[in-house]
């Protein structure tokens, strides 16, 4: 395995893209969301309110008004993880800052084919930046890859999934229904 970085040495990616922030995620949960108030005051039945001043959805709206676009994919169990659910609840905001977020059930990635070791982001099909997260669901560090093997893999998986995926807003509400 190379040698992992600090996921804070790749954040200059997300304004330096031109075209394309794809992210795939197939955790069950992140310890950063476990660890913050919203999350515990979704687990008390509080519904997490938009931040549209947050600095990651002023960056969307940013790389939207340039022509980029964000996206991603994330992963589901059926029936899905809290964590799961509370990503499903907070993509609200990102996605009215203008970022594509689709939900896919782990056993149809799977039977696509995606590789579902790792979480990645992938900037404009050429990029990919692999994220190495623990037992505890903490990033640990991260890979930079720019080899054409990988990232044309990481590309196909992009494709697959995000054909298969759902609206985030379709999934959540089917979720919230049979909850």
């Amino acid at each position: 395995m190379p040698p992992l970085i600090p996921f804070e040495e790749v954040t200059h990616l997300f304004a330096e893209f031109q075209h394309t922030a794809f992210r795939l995620e197939t955790r069950r949960g992140y310890a950063t969301d476990r660890d913050g108030a919203r999350f515990q005051a979704f687990m008390r039945g509080v519904a997490p309110v938009s931040e549209p001043n947050h600095p990651w959805n002023v960056n969307v709206r940013e790389k939207a008004r340039q022509g980029a676009c964000f996206s991603r994919v994330r992963i589901i169990d059926e029936p899905p993880t809290d964590g799961q659910r509370f990503l499903m609840a907070t993509a609200a905001g990102n996605v009215a800052a203008g970022e594509d977020i689709r939900v896919l059930a782990r056993a149809a990635a799977e039977g696509l084919g995606v590789d579902l070791a790792h979480d990645f982001w992938l900037f404009d099909s050429r990029v990919l930046v692999r994220m190495h997260i623990d037992d505890t669901d903490t990033t640990v560090g991260v890979e930079l890859v720019e080899d054409q093997a990988p990232v044309l893999a990481a590309c196909r998986a992009r494709d697959a999934a995000q054909a298969a995926a759902v609206p985030t807003a379709e999934a959540w509400a089917a979720v919230r229904s049979t909850a």
